[in-house]
Formats: C-alpha cells, structure tokens, sequence
C-alpha cells in the first residue's frame, strides 16, 4: 500500500513537475517572442530610417554636394562689418574716382596748356579794363604821356633790349605787319616798344635798341615805379630770373595790345600770330571801328 502511495506520489511529482515546466518555458517562449517581435519591429525600423538617410546621403554625394557643403555654402561670408559684395563695390567705386580725378586734373592741366599757349579773342561784351594814364620817357630822352598818341591806331608791345629771341622776333613781325597794314588799307599804325627792364634799359640802350627793327618804332623807359605803373595798367607780368650779378632775364607776357585812337584797347594778338595774320586782324578791327 504503501508502495502504491508512493508511486501515485511520485507520478503527480512528475506530473507537477512537467506542468510547472511546461508554463515556465511557455511563459518564456512567449516573453522570448515578444522580445523578438520588438526586436524585429525596431531593426526593421531602423534599417528602413537607415535606409532613407542613406538613400539622401548617397543623392547627396552623387550630386557632389552635402548638408554642410550646403549650409556653408548658403551661409554669407562675413569677414567684418561689410560684406564681401560691400567690399567689391567699395573697391570699384574707389578706383573709378581714382581715375575720373586722374582724367580731371589731366584735363585741367591740358586747358592752362592750352589757355597760356593760345591767345584769347577780344572780349564778347564790353571792353576789356586794359590801359590808362601813364608817363614814361621816349628813346629820344623826351617824357611822353597816353595823350601823346591820341588820333592814332597804335600796337604796343612789353619787352626787353636784353632779350636773346623772343623780343627780337616779336618785334620784326610788329614792324612787318605795320608795313603790310600801310600797304593794304593805307593806314598807319604806331608800333610802339615799352621796356620792362628799367635797371638796364636807359634811354641810350633803348635808341640804339629801336632803330634795329622799324624807324617809326618808339621805345619807351622809365624808373622802376613809372613801368610798375604802366605794366599794371595794361595787365602785363614781367619777373627778373636767372640773376648771376648784371646778367640776368625777364619774364614777361608776350603780347602786342592794339589801342584805337581814344587810347582804348581793342584787341591783344599773341605770339602764335605770324605777320600776316597780325596784319589781316588789325585791318580788321580797324574798319569796324
């Protein structure tokens, strides 16, 4: 009996023993599958996220460009306070009035050139504050005044007896043209040398000086104050240069002032009028006035 009891006993022993270890594997099967089943979800997850990024990463790199290439390349480079579009502009602004002042001062110089090298044509309006009273000493040692040469045409020129070329030159046209003039209309003009060198240009050296070109030439001197007096007055520039003791030069305007018979000024003719066109412009002027 006892045998019996102890066998029925080890038989539900077994028997507990298998079902208590069927539901612990079963739980754990389930729990294991559960497991997997999330493990599955995440993984496929995953690698269907990793999937896209690396479908993006892989266009990206195809077209040769990425999310960083990208941000720096839509990001501005700022290296200060102004951009680089700032900067560029700046600079070609910059030059571009560099060079608009070079072209502007070149044309500026270009026109004093011009302007000292070329006479001017008589005033359009009115006449010119040129001229006045003056007195000065003639080559034959007489003091003459403006009104001594009232009633007659007359071309003055300011120079020097020291004079190497200019002078000399200037005053073989004058005396050129004054004859032409006679020839052509049958007027006389007085021409007429004013010296702007009264330390050296005394009446003897003017005399000797003035029949070189023309017998009716009259050269005219004074002290320092009558020629300041008289250079003013007709707007001539004259200048001592290059002293070395008794040796120097003047430098002066280059101008002949043609003076109606009222002593008015009517015209200057400048250094670039040979004779003939200084003869045609005095004829000229002549018979309109």
């Amino acid at each position: 009996m006892s045998k019996i009891k102890g066998l029925k006993a080890f038989i539900g022993l077994i028997t507990h023993g298998r079902h208590s270890q069927n539901t612990i594997l079963s739980s754990a099967n389930r729990t294991s599958s559960f497991s997997y089943q999330c493990l599955v979800r995440s993984v496929t997850t995953s690698e269907h996220t990793n999937g896209k990024i690396s479908a993006t990463v892989a266009s990206d790199e195809k077209n040769g460009t990425g999310d960083s290439d990208q941000t720096a390349s839509q990001k501005p480079v700022r290296g200060g306070p102004v951009s680089w579009l700032s900067l560029v502009l700046l600079i070609v602004t910059g030059g571009g009035l560099i060079v608009y002042y070079d072209k502007e001062k070149k044309r500026h110089i270009e026109g004093l050139k011009t302007s000292s090298s070329t006479v001017k044509q008589g005033p359009s309006v009115g006449t010119a504050a040129i001229g006045g009273p003056f007195k000065l000493v003639n080559h034959y040692g007489k003091t003459v005044t403006e009104k001594d040469f009232l009633g007659k045409w007359t071309l003055i020129y300011f120079g020097f007896t020291y004079c190497p070329d200019i002078c000399p030159d200037e005053l073989q046209k004058l005396a050129a043209a004054v004859d032409k003039i006679k020839a052509k209309s049958g007027m006389e003009v007085i021409p007429v040398f004013i010296s702007v060198d009264p330390e050296r240009d005394n009446v003897e050296q003017v005399h000797e000086y003035v029949k070189e070109f023309h017998p009716d030439l009259i050269g005219l001197t004074g002290t320092a104050d009558e020629i300041r007096q008289v250079a003013r007055a007709f707007r001539v520039y004259y200048m001592k240069t290059e002293e070395e003791g008794s040796d120097y030069l003047v430098d002066h305007s280059i101008v002949m002032y043609l003076m109606n018979p009222n002593m008015e000024f009517v015209k200057f003719f400048g250094k670039n009028y040979d004779a003939n066109a200084l003869t045609e412009g005095v004829i000229k002027e002549i018979k309109a006035g």
